[in-house]
């Protein structure tokens, strides 16, 4: 295969993340594939007029080059940050005019933002980060945005979640380059996950449901979340909660959007298909750590959810190198 292009477009309060993290996966990639003298990828970074721009971070980044001079790559990255909402036009601009030649064009986090304005992502699916999916949907009604994978790939654009999800996407792409193995590595080196599925959901239960206001009742979610094979009872969490378990009810209910039980079954389902994913653990073990009791109450959970079962689920989505040995 030959060497591809990636430019990286910068300004002023992007996320560092967004820009490090896909950089990181593409440039490991040439001690997995490739030749001495064919690197797999070869990346620029980009801005308007060429000069210095600001992190959100404070970070000072250094452009190789004039957005405006800049050659069409291979792929063109746009990453996020506070600084979308008043970026330079020209490089709306330039994502207007150029992008449609480039033949793959990926956003991360709220850079989705720059790709609708761009009118980019006009009747197609996208995401961004869970806080800024409202926003985006409500400013471009012609996008179809979905909340909840991790990235979403919609023909030529593909765009991601929040900031660590540009590394998920761009493990996606190597590997769609240069096969899983390679993938693998790039993942083993970095220490990350080979690569989270794009349905994924992007953030934890915990943060899709709303995180309580009061203390008593945030401490019970996190409590929760951290000992699933517990007594998860109304009772026994309004003790913890230091109420009464009808006024834990009502209380969780209204700072929350959920009953505590609701919660509890989507808590546990989604650690279960964390460790179904993500481990070699049997079902049975799994089961048990997620507070289940056993094998076929999370069956039930999971054909109830999801519509499909434990076993079926990790066969569709842990399609990747063995971790390990299992435990049962």
């Amino acid at each position: 295969m030959r060497t591809q292009s990636i430019l990286v477009v910068l300004f002023d309060g992007v996320q560092p993340l967004d820009v490090a993290g896909p950089v990181d996966v593409f440039s490991a990639a040439a001690r997995y594939a490739g030749s001495a003298g064919t690197p797999p990828y070869v990346i620029r970074t980009a801005s308007v007029g060429g000069g210095d721009v600001r992190s959100a971070g404070g970070l000072r980044l250094v452009p190789d080059v004039d957005l405006a001079e800049a050659e069409d790559p291979d792929l063109v990255l746009v990453p996020g940050g506070p600084g979308v909402a008043d970026v330079d036009s020209g490089l709306v601009n330039w994502l207007r005019e150029r992008a449609p030649r480039v033949r793959r064009v990926v956003s991360v986090c709220t850079g989705a933002y720059l790709l609708a304005q761009a009118g980019l992502l006009d009747g197609r699916r996208a995401t961004t980060h869970w806080e800024s999916c409202d926003y985006l949907a409500g400013r471009f009604p012609q996008v179809t945005v979905d909340p909840e994978p991790i990235f979403v790939r919609d023909g030529a654009i593909s765009t991601s979640a929040g900031v660590t999800t540009g590394v998920d996407l761009a493990l996606a792409l190597v590997e769609e380059d240069f096969g899983r193995a390679v993938a693998y590595e790039i993942a083993r080196l970095l220490v990350v996950f080979i690569r989270r599925p794009g349905d994924q959901a992007q953030f934890s239960t915990q943060l899709a449901a709303q995180i309580a206001r009061s203390d008593p009742l945030r401490e019970v979610q996190y409590w929760a979340a951290a000992h699933l094979a517990s007594d998860l009872t109304v009772p026994a969490m309004a003790r913890r909660a230091g109420l009464s378990p009808r006024q834990f009810a009502r209380a969780f209910v209204e700072q929350v959007g959920v009953t505590p039980g609701r919660y509890v079954d989507l808590i546990r389902l989604e650690a279960a298909r964390r460790m179904l994913k993500d481990t070699r653990d049997g079902v049975t073990g799994v089961a048990r750590r997620c507070g289940y009791g056993s094998p076929e109450a999370m069956r039930r959970a999971f054909l109830r959810e999801l519509g499909i079962s434990p076993t079926e689920y990790r066969r569709n989505v842990a399609d990747r190198p063995s971790l390990g040995s299992a435990s049962a």
